[in-house]
């Protein structure tokens, strides 16, 4: 039998840590559970007031980066520590930040992967803002490519299940897209 439930939910969703850098050019970071990608070029953000917000509408520019099993409790702290009470919050999760190549944002340097994002749009609706980033490059640590393409066994991305409100591990390959149906094609 199925139930009606007040709150819809799509889970898992990824944990995605944006780094921006404020008007004097000290990097920020936040864990953002409300984004996702938007087509094969363009990231897509939902998030409260924050300073990473507010860096977002000066900078227009951003990077994201996946949180990782290795580094949870940090990509979880820099979602719980607002840089307003804690100005070294980024020391405090050990991570450090070189700038991107590409964008006027920060790249985190222990996550080994960086989608770099220049800010194409900006809506204040509902309470949020809506930040709509058109994705320029993205950078990977050697150490987590397979052939060149990122290797989810070895980046071990983790995301966040907001039923149950944890973290999760990704899984195992259970089969190929485009490719696992075909066993049902007559």
């Amino acid at each position: 039998m199925r139930q009606n439930i007040k709150e819809a939910i799509v889970t898992p969703q990824p944990v995605f840590i944006v780094a921006t850098y404020d008007e004097n050019g000290n990097a920020n970071a936040m864990n953002a559970a409300w984004a996702g990608q938007v087509g094969p070029k363009q990231i897509g953000l939902a998030l409260s007031p924050h300073n990473t917000t507010d860096n977002l509408k000066k900078q227009k520019a951003f990077t994201i980066s996946f949180a990782t099993k290795e580094h949870a409790a940090a990509c979880d702290y820099v979602g719980i520590v607002s840089l307003n009470k804690v100005p070294d919050k980024m020391a405090k999760a050990g991570f450090t930040t070189v700038k991107s190549e590409h964008v006027n944002a920060p790249v985190i340097e222990q996550l080994p992967v960086a989608i770099e994002c220049n800010v194409v749009s900006i809506t204040e609706e509902y309470n949020e803002t809506r930040i709509v980033g058109e994705i320029v490059n993205m950078s990977v640590d050697e150490s987590v490519l397979t052939d060149g393409k990122v290797d989810l066994d070895k980046l071990h991305p983790i995301m966040f299940d907001c039923s149950a409100l944890c973290y999760r591990e990704i899984g195992a390959n259970i089969g190929g897209a485009w490719n696992i149906g075909k066993s049902l094609m007559g």
